[in-house]
């Protein structure tokens, strides 16, 4: 899967699936599910680089302190919206307003639909940001979740 990143703005961002094929409804359920957990992941700040304790100590996690406090006191990194996902012939999106959730975020659902690729859905491509020459967008579209 070939991965490509156009002009990002993380409050106004669309994302972009090609596949090799025209998707059928099983897999478009699979890239929905995938789509749809990581941005409730996202939505409840679980895309906080600011508290990755677990991560930063290493592989011996045994009998680790979390610390509370650290955890508390890390700035909110929600995600705040996402609109309906899309299919058309052999293409795929979904806009997304990611708020202040890290960037982490895009690593992890790259990670995911890395596998998703490899073992279940066929897709040639992944683009984040910009515009789709193969499909335009209608500049209304997500404005209802720009006002909120």
């Amino acid at each position: 899967m070939q991965i490509k990143f156009r002009e990002f703005n993380p409050f106004d961002v669309w994302i972009w699936l090609e596949f090799d094929h025209v998707p059928s409804e099983m897999e478009k359920q699979y890239v929905e599910e995938l789509f749809n957990s990581w941005f409730y992941l996202g939505k409840l700040g679980g895309f906080n680089a600011e508290n990755l304790q677990i991560q930063e100590l290493g592989i011996d996690i045994s009998y680790m302190e979390y610390d509370e406090d650290l955890a508390d006191n890390s700035m909110m990194s929600p995600m705040h919206n996402m609109g309906e996902f899309e299919f058309l012939g052999n293409w795929g999106r979904c806009w997304f307003d990611l708020g202040t959730s890290d960037l982490i975020s895009l690593d992890i659902l790259i990670n995911a639909l890395r596998e998703l690729a490899n073992e279940y859905v066929g897709i040639s491509q992944l683009i984040i940001g910009g515009e789709n020459e193969d499909w335009t967008i209608d500049k209304d579209k997500n404005s209802n979740f720009l006002e909120e």
